[in-house]
Protein backbone atom coordinates (compact mmCIF):
# COMPACT_ATOMS: atom_id res chain seq x y z
CA UNK A 1 0.00 0.00 0.00
CA UNK A 2 1.40 3.09 -1.03
CA UNK A 3 1.92 5.71 2.42
CA UNK A 4 -0.06 8.53 2.57
CA UNK A 5 0.85 11.86 1.46
CA UNK A 6 -0.93 15.16 2.55
CA UNK A 7 -2.76 16.88 -0.54
CA UNK A 8 -1.47 20.34 -1.34
CA UNK A 9 -5.18 21.26 -2.53
CA UNK A 10 -6.49 20.22 1.45
CA UNK A 11 -4.07 22.55 2.89
CA UNK A 12 -4.51 25.75 0.91
CA UNK A 13 -8.40 26.65 2.36
CA UNK A 14 -6.44 26.51 6.08
CA UNK A 15 -3.11 28.40 4.55
CA UNK A 16 -5.96 30.88 3.17
CA UNK A 17 -8.11 31.22 6.19
CA UNK A 18 -5.06 31.51 8.33
CA UNK A 19 -3.47 34.66 5.76
CA UNK A 20 -6.71 36.21 6.06
CA UNK A 21 -7.16 35.55 9.90
CA UNK A 22 -3.73 37.70 10.16
CA UNK A 23 -4.55 40.17 7.11
CA UNK A 24 -7.84 41.03 9.17
CA UNK A 25 -5.66 41.37 12.41
CA UNK A 26 -3.55 43.83 10.48
CA UNK A 27 -6.22 45.69 9.75
CA UNK A 28 -7.78 46.07 12.97
CA UNK A 29 -4.31 46.71 14.91
CA UNK A 30 -3.55 49.72 11.86
CA UNK A 31 -6.91 51.39 11.91
CA UNK A 32 -6.77 51.60 15.19
CA UNK A 33 -3.13 52.95 15.61
CA UNK A 34 -4.04 55.38 12.32
CA UNK A 35 -7.08 56.66 14.39
CA UNK A 36 -4.79 57.29 17.91
CA UNK A 37 -1.74 58.72 15.97
CA UNK A 38 -3.43 61.12 13.40
CA UNK A 39 -5.06 62.40 16.39
CA UNK A 40 -1.44 62.98 18.36
CA UNK A 41 0.32 63.71 15.74
CA UNK A 42 3.25 61.05 14.99
CA UNK A 43 6.53 63.42 15.29
CA UNK A 44 4.89 65.33 18.73
CA UNK A 45 4.45 61.28 20.28
CA UNK A 46 8.03 60.56 18.64
CA UNK A 47 9.50 63.10 20.19
CA UNK A 48 7.37 62.28 22.94
CA UNK A 49 8.99 58.84 23.37
CA UNK A 50 12.59 59.84 22.21
CA UNK A 51 12.26 61.71 25.93
CA UNK A 52 11.88 58.88 28.01
CA UNK A 53 14.33 57.91 30.75
CA UNK A 54 16.88 55.14 29.12
CA UNK A 55 17.35 54.20 32.71
CA UNK A 56 13.52 53.31 33.81
CA UNK A 57 12.74 51.88 30.35
CA UNK A 58 15.51 49.38 30.52
CA UNK A 59 14.72 48.67 34.51
CA UNK A 60 10.91 47.87 32.98
CA UNK A 61 12.74 45.73 30.58
CA UNK A 62 14.69 43.49 33.07
CA UNK A 63 11.64 43.12 35.33
CA UNK A 64 10.12 41.56 32.00
CA UNK A 65 12.25 38.99 31.78
CA UNK A 66 12.36 38.75 35.37
CA UNK A 67 8.78 37.90 35.21
CA UNK A 68 9.37 35.36 32.28
CA UNK A 69 11.85 33.43 34.94
CA UNK A 70 8.98 33.41 37.70
CA UNK A 71 6.57 32.75 34.70
CA UNK A 72 9.10 29.04 34.20
CA UNK A 73 9.45 28.71 37.57
CA UNK A 74 5.33 28.61 38.12
CA UNK A 75 4.99 26.28 35.29
CA UNK A 76 7.48 24.34 36.52
CA UNK A 77 5.17 23.34 39.47
CA UNK A 78 2.78 22.68 36.87
CA UNK A 79 4.19 19.85 35.03
CA UNK A 80 4.31 16.32 36.20
CA UNK A 81 7.90 15.47 35.03
CA UNK A 82 10.89 17.15 36.68
CA UNK A 83 12.89 19.63 33.95
CA UNK A 84 15.52 22.04 34.20
CA UNK A 85 14.51 25.08 35.03
CA UNK A 86 17.51 26.84 32.29
CA UNK A 87 15.17 24.45 29.89
CA UNK A 88 11.86 26.22 30.75
CA UNK A 89 13.27 29.67 30.42
CA UNK A 90 14.30 29.15 27.25
CA UNK A 91 10.86 27.92 26.20
CA UNK A 92 9.80 30.50 27.87
CA UNK A 93 11.38 33.23 26.76
CA UNK A 94 11.35 31.62 22.99
CA UNK A 95 7.41 31.62 23.18
CA UNK A 96 7.76 35.49 23.97
CA UNK A 97 9.88 36.34 21.28
CA UNK A 98 7.25 34.61 19.14
CA UNK A 99 4.36 36.44 20.98
CA UNK A 100 5.68 40.03 21.06
CA UNK A 101 8.48 39.86 18.16
CA UNK A 102 6.59 38.45 15.21
CA UNK A 103 3.07 37.83 16.56
CA UNK A 104 0.16 36.20 14.38
CA UNK A 105 2.89 33.96 12.19
CA UNK A 106 3.63 31.30 15.09
CA UNK A 107 2.01 31.95 18.84
CA UNK A 108 4.83 31.63 21.19
CA UNK A 109 2.31 28.81 23.73
CA UNK A 110 2.07 26.94 20.74
CA UNK A 111 6.00 26.83 20.49
CA UNK A 112 6.12 25.87 23.95
CA UNK A 113 3.54 23.64 24.01
CA UNK A 114 5.50 21.95 20.81
CA UNK A 115 8.77 21.95 22.21
CA UNK A 116 7.79 20.45 25.47
CA UNK A 117 5.81 17.53 23.48
CA UNK A 118 9.00 16.65 22.01
CA UNK A 119 10.77 16.51 24.74
CA UNK A 120 8.02 14.35 26.48
CA UNK A 121 6.09 13.00 24.00
CA UNK A 122 2.67 13.46 25.28
CA UNK A 123 1.18 15.78 23.93
CA UNK A 124 -2.00 15.89 25.94
CA UNK A 125 -0.36 17.20 29.01
CA UNK A 126 2.14 19.37 26.75
CA UNK A 127 -0.83 21.88 26.11
CA UNK A 128 -2.56 21.22 29.43
CA UNK A 129 0.01 22.66 30.98
CA UNK A 130 0.82 25.82 29.10
CA UNK A 131 -2.93 26.49 29.12
CA UNK A 132 -2.85 25.90 33.09
CA UNK A 133 0.11 28.09 33.15
CA UNK A 134 -1.66 30.80 31.31
CA UNK A 135 -5.07 30.68 33.72
CA UNK A 136 -3.54 30.57 36.83
CA UNK A 137 -1.43 34.09 35.56
CA UNK A 138 -4.93 35.60 34.29
CA UNK A 139 -6.43 34.48 37.67
CA UNK A 140 -4.32 36.47 39.75
CA UNK A 141 -4.04 39.29 37.44
CA UNK A 142 -7.71 40.06 37.68
CA UNK A 143 -7.69 38.46 41.43
CA UNK A 144 -5.13 41.79 42.05
CA UNK A 145 -7.14 43.88 40.11
CA UNK A 146 -10.06 42.94 42.00
CA UNK A 147 -8.39 43.63 45.80
CA UNK A 148 -7.42 47.17 44.23
CA UNK A 149 -10.44 48.19 43.29
CA UNK A 150 -12.59 49.56 45.76
CA UNK A 151 -9.33 51.56 47.04
CA UNK A 152 -9.06 52.72 43.31
CA UNK A 153 -12.75 53.36 42.90
CA UNK A 154 -12.73 57.20 43.26
CA UNK A 155 -10.47 57.39 39.73
CA UNK A 156 -13.43 56.27 37.56
CA UNK A 157 -16.58 56.52 39.34
CA UNK A 158 -19.44 57.85 37.89
CA UNK A 159 -17.86 56.62 34.49
CA UNK A 160 -19.61 54.31 31.86
CA UNK A 161 -16.26 51.71 32.46
CA UNK A 162 -16.61 51.55 36.46
CA UNK A 163 -17.85 48.34 36.22
CA UNK A 164 -15.97 46.56 33.73
CA UNK A 165 -14.03 45.23 35.59
CA UNK A 166 -16.25 43.26 38.30
CA UNK A 167 -17.90 42.11 35.09
CA UNK A 168 -14.80 41.14 33.28
CA UNK A 169 -14.22 39.19 36.59
CA UNK A 170 -17.96 37.80 36.54
CA UNK A 171 -17.52 36.60 33.18
CA UNK A 172 -14.46 34.51 33.81
CA UNK A 173 -15.70 32.85 36.51
CA UNK A 174 -18.90 31.70 34.77
CA UNK A 175 -16.65 30.73 31.89
CA UNK A 176 -14.63 28.36 34.39
CA UNK A 177 -17.21 27.09 35.65
CA UNK A 178 -19.09 26.51 32.18
CA UNK A 179 -15.66 24.53 31.43
CA UNK A 180 -14.08 23.07 34.44
CA UNK A 181 -16.50 22.90 36.37
CA UNK A 182 -19.34 21.22 34.08
CA UNK A 183 -16.76 19.94 31.45
CA UNK A 184 -18.26 20.89 28.39
CA UNK A 185 -16.71 19.50 25.83
CA UNK A 186 -14.83 16.83 27.83
CA UNK A 187 -15.12 13.97 24.96
CA UNK A 188 -13.23 16.01 22.73
CA UNK A 189 -9.89 14.20 23.05
CA UNK A 190 -7.75 17.25 23.67
CA UNK A 191 -10.31 18.80 25.90
CA UNK A 192 -10.81 15.80 27.75
CA UNK A 193 -7.37 15.79 28.29
CA UNK A 194 -7.22 19.17 29.62
CA UNK A 195 -9.67 18.34 32.51
CA UNK A 196 -8.02 15.78 33.82
CA UNK A 197 -5.25 17.31 33.85
CA UNK A 198 -6.89 20.38 35.87
CA UNK A 199 -8.34 17.55 37.80
CA UNK A 200 -4.48 16.52 39.11
CA UNK A 201 -3.85 19.48 40.93
CA UNK A 202 -7.64 19.91 42.64
CA UNK A 203 -5.96 17.92 45.61
CA UNK A 204 -2.98 19.54 45.20
CA UNK A 205 -3.34 22.60 47.68
CA UNK A 206 0.37 23.37 48.11
CA UNK A 207 0.72 23.77 44.58
CA UNK A 208 -2.32 26.16 43.90
CA UNK A 209 -0.97 27.99 46.42
CA UNK A 210 2.54 28.13 45.41
CA UNK A 211 1.53 28.85 41.64
CA UNK A 212 -1.25 31.51 42.54
CA UNK A 213 1.32 33.51 44.97
CA UNK A 214 4.19 33.62 42.26
CA UNK A 215 2.06 34.51 39.68
CA UNK A 216 0.64 37.68 42.15
CA UNK A 217 3.86 38.54 42.09
CA UNK A 218 4.56 38.77 38.44
CA UNK A 219 1.41 40.96 37.85
CA UNK A 220 1.99 43.33 40.74
CA UNK A 221 6.13 43.41 38.68
CA UNK A 222 3.85 43.86 35.05
CA UNK A 223 2.06 46.73 37.23
CA UNK A 224 5.17 48.24 38.49
CA UNK A 225 7.16 48.08 35.24
CA UNK A 226 4.16 50.14 33.27
CA UNK A 227 4.24 52.40 36.21
CA UNK A 228 8.01 52.80 35.21
CA UNK A 229 8.06 53.36 31.88
CA UNK A 230 4.90 56.44 32.76
CA UNK A 231 7.62 57.60 35.26
CA UNK A 232 10.62 57.61 32.59
CA UNK A 233 7.98 59.63 30.40
CA UNK A 234 7.23 61.91 33.08
CA UNK A 235 3.64 60.99 33.04
CA UNK A 236 1.72 61.31 36.36
CA UNK A 237 -0.04 57.73 36.23
CA UNK A 238 -0.96 57.00 39.85
CA UNK A 239 -0.06 53.30 40.81
CA UNK A 240 -2.89 52.36 42.40
CA UNK A 241 -4.84 53.40 39.50
CA UNK A 242 -2.52 51.17 37.70
CA UNK A 243 -3.76 47.88 39.39
CA UNK A 244 -7.03 48.48 37.87
CA UNK A 245 -6.53 49.30 34.74
CA UNK A 246 -3.76 46.85 33.91
CA UNK A 247 -6.00 43.75 34.16
CA UNK A 248 -8.99 45.91 32.28
CA UNK A 249 -5.87 46.42 29.08
CA UNK A 250 -4.41 43.06 29.08
CA UNK A 251 -8.06 41.54 28.76
CA UNK A 252 -8.64 43.71 25.86
CA UNK A 253 -5.35 43.35 24.45
CA UNK A 254 -5.50 39.95 24.60
CA UNK A 255 -8.76 39.24 22.40
CA UNK A 256 -7.72 37.35 19.55
CA UNK A 257 -8.58 40.89 17.12
CA UNK A 258 -5.28 42.16 16.48
CA UNK A 259 -1.42 41.85 16.47
CA UNK A 260 0.11 41.21 20.06
CA UNK A 261 -2.70 43.97 21.01
CA UNK A 262 -1.71 47.14 19.11
CA UNK A 263 -4.10 49.08 18.72
CA UNK A 264 -6.41 47.85 21.55
CA UNK A 265 -3.86 48.34 23.82
CA UNK A 266 -3.27 52.03 23.22
CA UNK A 267 -6.84 53.04 22.72
CA UNK A 268 -7.63 51.15 25.91
CA UNK A 269 -4.64 53.26 27.61
CA UNK A 270 -5.83 56.79 26.26
CA UNK A 271 -9.49 55.74 27.36
CA UNK A 272 -8.92 54.65 30.93
CA UNK A 273 -5.86 57.30 31.48
CA UNK A 274 -7.93 59.70 30.28
CA UNK A 275 -9.91 59.71 33.34
CA UNK A 276 -7.14 60.59 35.19
CA UNK A 277 -6.67 63.70 32.69
CA UNK A 278 -3.89 62.59 31.09
CA UNK A 279 -3.80 63.55 27.47
CA UNK A 280 -4.04 61.18 24.63
CA UNK A 281 -0.83 61.99 23.08
CA UNK A 282 0.84 60.84 26.74
CA UNK A 283 -1.71 57.90 27.08
CA UNK A 284 -0.20 56.57 23.38
CA UNK A 285 3.58 56.99 24.93
CA UNK A 286 3.08 55.09 27.78
CA UNK A 287 1.11 52.20 25.79
CA UNK A 288 3.98 52.20 23.11
CA UNK A 289 6.70 52.65 25.61
CA UNK A 290 5.77 49.56 27.21
CA UNK A 291 5.42 47.31 24.39
CA UNK A 292 9.01 48.31 23.42
CA UNK A 293 10.28 47.57 26.85
CA UNK A 294 8.56 43.97 26.62
CA UNK A 295 9.71 43.65 22.67
CA UNK A 296 13.15 44.80 23.60
CA UNK A 297 13.16 42.25 26.75
CA UNK A 298 11.96 39.18 24.27
CA UNK A 299 14.77 39.90 22.56
CA UNK A 300 16.96 36.87 24.19
CA UNK A 301 14.50 34.59 23.14
CA UNK A 302 16.12 35.20 19.44
CA UNK A 303 19.18 33.95 20.68
CA UNK A 304 17.70 30.93 22.47
CA UNK A 305 15.73 30.13 19.84
CA UNK A 306 18.31 29.38 17.68
CA UNK A 307 20.40 27.62 20.03
CA UNK A 308 17.75 25.29 20.93
CA UNK A 309 17.52 21.75 19.82
CA UNK A 310 14.13 20.23 20.66
CA UNK A 311 14.74 16.11 21.48
CA UNK A 312 14.99 14.52 18.75
CA UNK A 313 16.13 17.57 16.15
CA UNK A 314 18.99 16.63 13.81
Amino acid sequence: MAPQTDIPGEQRPLKAKKILLVALKLVVSGGLLYAIISKTGIQKLTTTLQGINAFYFLIASLIYISSVFLSSLRWRLLLSEDFAIGKLFSLYMIGSFFNNILPGIVGGDAIKAYYLYRSTGKSGPAVASVFLDRYVGFSALLALGLIAYPFGFRYFRGSYIEWTLPFIVALFIIASFLTIGLRLGGRIGLLGELYNYFSLYKSKGRVVIQTFSISLVIQVLNVFAVFLVSSGLAVAVPLLSLFIFVPIIATLATLPVSISGLGVREASFVLLLGFLGIPPIQATAVSLAWFLSVALGSLPGLVMYLLYRPAGAR
